[in-house]
């Protein structure tokens, strides 16, 4: 039995830079992963079956259109194996909540199953597989941060993140990503200038705050409580930044150590809400096929 930690994927801002003639919208994002996750684990089986488990998992089916078993099935006919495995996805994120919770599933899967079937895919027909699961997958290959542009899929070096610590909060209220492109008004954002370090979390958040995600507004238009959960976060003492991540609803917010993050966590619950705090680790992007 083997087990591959998917962690949840936070952009730290998030620019809509243009739109493609075949309608997907043109990006530009930070993307970070914190110490909270879902976790797959696989176990050789006479067929493909997944389990759904953790405090989640009841509002997903195992369906076959679910994406880690579409990864299983996609991974299975790059390698020429059967897809044969008995999956367990532990889902311990919310649900459609902008932050990565089943693209970092299906990249988890795509890990676990090289390892238990023995296989080694080629990096560039790997990623072009991720990419073909869902813009974000490729990003949750890593799990390190990275520059996303294009539609998600354009991945480069990030400036190094330092040491510190977030929460993330979800008033688990789903949030439906094309309605909220649709519901975008205003012209395009220009891509950020990023320097390759920040010394600590107040640095980061001081110029993080000079960008946007450009999907906040239209998403609080079709859902205010994540205007609440703002606020909520916003007043945290130490709190360095409230925002947002991807379509929403999850925000998240900025602070000197995970310390502060897991004690801001207890602070801000609410009957209704979602929450965590904890690290976000400060890591330099090591060689990966993923990241140019």
């Amino acid at each position: 039995m083997l087990h591959e930690f998917a962690r949840a994927k936070v952009n730290l801002y998030l620019h809509v830079t243009g739109r493609r003639a075949d309608g997907y919208h043109l990006l530009d994002s930070l993307a970070v992963f914190p110490e909270i996750g879902d976790r797959v684990t696989a176990e050789h089986g006479p067929e493909l079956t997944l389990e759904l488990d953790g405090p989640f998992g009841r509002t997903l089916t195992a369906e076959p259109d679910n994406l880690v078993l579409r990864a299983a099935r996609g991974l299975a006919e790059l390698a020429g194996v059967p897809a044969r495995a008995h999956l367990t996805l532990a889902k311990n994120l919310p649900v459609s909540s902008g932050i990565g919770g089943g693209s970092a599933d299906a990249a988890a899967t795509l890990r676990v199953l090289q390892l238990l079937w023995n296989v080694q895919v080629e990096p560039d027909a790997l990623v072009a597989l991720a990419t073909r699961l869902g813009a974000d997958v490729p990003v949750c290959l890593a799990q390190l941060p990275a520059r996303m542009r294009g539609i998600g899929e354009i991945l480069a070096r990030a400036p190094a993140i330092p040491a510190c610590g977030m929460v993330l909060v979800n008033p688990l209220v789903g949030v439906a990503t094309p309605a909220v492109f649709k519901a975008r008004q205003g012209g395009f954002s220009p891509e950020a200038r990023l320097g390759t370090y920040w010394a600590d979390a107040a640095a980061m958040a001081d110029d993080l705050a000079e960008l946007s995600n450009d999907l906040q507004p239209p998403a609080m238009a079709l859902c205010p409580v994540i205007e609440d959960v703002l606020l909520a976060i916003a007043r945290l003492p130490g709190c360095h930044l409230a925002r947002m991540s991807g379509s929403g609803a999850t925000c998240f917010g900025l602070f000197d150590t995970a310390e502060e993050a897991a004690h801001a966590a207890t602070e801000v619950s609410r009957d209704g809400w979602w929450s965590w705090g904890g690290a976000l680790a400060a890591e330099r992007v090591a060689d990966s096929p993923v990241l140019s």
